[in-house]
């Protein structure tokens, strides 16, 4: 399986991740950088993206700690690092289905530190 490696820049922080090779992750590769703000719901942060991608068929709600995902009605990049509003457990789970679309490479627990509103940077990181 393909990856592509990836930053995702708050500034005082960055992260390391990768995106795997599904039609949404090749989607949002082809439109790096991406800069956006972001919003947080419980333990996931979560930003507009500008890439159009309906749901895959293995598109689900269920979530691992350091998943990242692409929801398709809010056009999103999503970011897992604990429990949501909508987990009935201790592990993340989406609002609605959402497509996984990478890993976070680095702590997940450092994007606890970033708060609402934070500017953000996704950035190819083979392509410097």
């Amino acid at each position: 399986m393909f990856f592509i490696p990836i930053t995702i820049d708050f500034g005082e922080l960055t992260i390391l991740a990768e995106l795997n090779d599904s039609e949404t992750a090749r989607k949002v590769a082809a439109a790096l950088p991406i800069s956006s703000r972001v919003n947080t719901w419980g333990d996931e942060i979560y930003f507009p993206i500008p890439v159009k991608a309906g749901p895959e068929k293995d598109a689900t709600e269920e979530m691992e700690v350091g998943d990242i995902a692409y929801w398709p009605p809010g056009h999103s990049f999503c970011l897992f690092f604990g429990p949501t509003p909508a987990s009935v457990d201790d592990r993340p789970r989406a609002a609605s289905p959402v497509n996984k679309i990478g890993r976070i490479l680095s702590d997940p627990e450092l994007l606890k530190k970033v708060p609402d509103g934070a500017k953000v940077e996704i950035r190819n990181a083979a392509a410097r």
